[in-house]
Parts: structure tokens; C-alpha cells; sequence
């Protein structure tokens, strides 16, 4: 067992790179939801102009390789536009936020459209504005479905956080390689357990975001029943 454990100073520099790398998660994530509602709601704006801005966009953030769109708003942006005093982590943070939103937003349409469409007629006749509608009849039931995928890109994005170490962000990925350097340089053997422990800090915070999904889906379902009188049933899942 002790072959497989790690000196309590390498756990130490692991454990500050967790912490970056759920910070970076954390911002990212937030940035992602939020373009994946704006975006995803834009895409079925009336306004012809809003939905093909939205659509440029979706392509835009699903086409471009994460690595380069990283190396854009860490390397070329600040250097284009003379943007100082911001970290490598802010505008990476930035970048898989807007990766992120570009998958989010089909999610949230495709889970938009997925609504009957007589709960859309059924507000109408109440006399319920636009966004009246959005708010109180059709989020809230296009969230069942928009969890579980959400739940799976969350986790690929906190998989894409490790391309920030490319560019000089100081995450659990860099720390890793730095101790790597180290032990090497060190002629100390252990590699192998050490990419297992960061294999396995990896997979505990997967398990922690798909936790935390079940459990909001667990609370949708309740707040359904409670709010209809009737089971839930299970909804289709819209793919990432």
C-alpha cells in the first residue's frame, strides 16, 4: 500500500493545485451557464439577426479547438489589445466558459424544444409576456432535461482544465509535471503512483459534480410531483 502513496509534501502541492483547478472549474462553469441560457434562448428569437448572432457564435465555440482558443485569450488577446494585470487562470477561465456555452446553448434549445407545445399556448392564453413565459412555464420544465447532459459537460470541461498547464496556468495538471521534473531530476522513482493519485483526485471530483447533478434532478423530480400530484417520469436525456 505504501508503494502507492505519495510524501505529504507532494500531497500538499497536489492539494494546491486542486484548488486552482476547481476555482478555474468554478469560474468557467458559471460563464458556461449563463452564455448557455442567453445563447441557447437566442437561438429561438423571432429576430432573424439574434438567431444567426447566436448560431455564430455556437459554431464558433464548438468548432475551435479549446487548445487554440486558450492560446488566443492567454497569448494574442492581451497582446492585441494591451490587457495587462489579468492571470493566465482569469483568461482561461474565459476560454472554456466560452466552449462551454457553445455546447450548453444546443443543449438548452434542444431541451426548449422539447417542451409540449401546448404549455407554450396554455401560458399565452393567461396573458403571460414573453418572458413570463421563459421564467415560470418553460425553464423550469426544460431543466429536467437540461441536467443530465449539463452534468456531462460540466465534467469534460473540469477534463479541459488541464490544457490550461499548456499555457503556463498553475493548476493540478502543472503541479504534477513540476513535481514529475523534480523527482526525476531527483533520480526518484514514483511517477507511475503519482499520475495515480492525480488519476484518482481526477476521478473523486467527476464523482463529486455527478453527484451534485443527481441530486438537483432528485429535487426537480420532488418539486414536479409536489407541484402536479404525479410520479415524474424519467426524461430523454439531450446529448452534449
Amino acid at each position: 500500500m505504501e508503494d502507492w502513496l505519495l510524501q505529504p509534501n507532494h500531497y500538499l502541492r497536489l492539494w494546491n493545485g486542486t484548488q486552482a483547478t476547481l476555482q478555474l472549474l468554478g469560474q468557467a462553469f458559471v460563464l458556461g451557464v449563463a452564455l448557455s441560457l442567453l445563447v441557447g434562448v437566442a437561438r429561438l428569437s423571432k429576430q432573424r439577426w439574434i438567431r444567426g448572432a447566436a448560431l455564430v457564435y455556437v459554431e464558433f465555440a464548438r468548432g475551435i479547438s479549446s487548445v487554440i482558443l486558450l492560446f488566443i485569450m492567454v497569448i494574442a488577446l492581451p497582446i492585441l489589445f494591451g490587457i495587462r494585470g489579468a492571470s493566465v487562470m482569469f483568461w482561461g477561465s474565459i476560454a472554456l466558459g466560452i466552449n462551454m456555452g457553445g455546447y450548453g446553448a444546443e443543449i438548452v434549445r434542444g431541451a426548449i424544444q422539447a417542451i409540449p407545445r401546448g404549455q407554450n399556448e396554455a401560458s399565452i392564453a393567461l396573458n403571460l409576456s414573453g418572458t413570463q413565459r421563459l421564467r415560470h412555464v418553460v425553464l423550469p420544465q426544460a431543466m429536467r432535461i437540461i441536467l443530465p447532459p449539463m452534468g456531462n459537460l460540466t465534467i469534460e470541461i473540469l477534463k479541459g482544465t488541464a490544457l490550461v498547464s499548456v499555457v503556463g496556468g498553475i493548476d493540478l495538471m502543472r503541479e504534477t509535471q513540476n513535481l514529475v521534473s523534480t523527482q526525476l531530476a531527483a533520480g526518484v522513482a514514483g511517477v507511475t503512483t503519482l499520475f495515480v493519485n492525480v488519476l484518482l483526485i481526477y476521478f473523486v471530483i467527476a464523482q463529486v459534480i455527478n453527484g451534485l447533478f443527481r441530486l438537483a434532478e432528485r429535487a426537480l423530480a420532488r418539486r414536479y410531483e409536489q407541484r402536479t400530484g404525479r410520479r415524474a417520469v424519467p426524461v430523454p436525456e439531450v446529448a452534449a
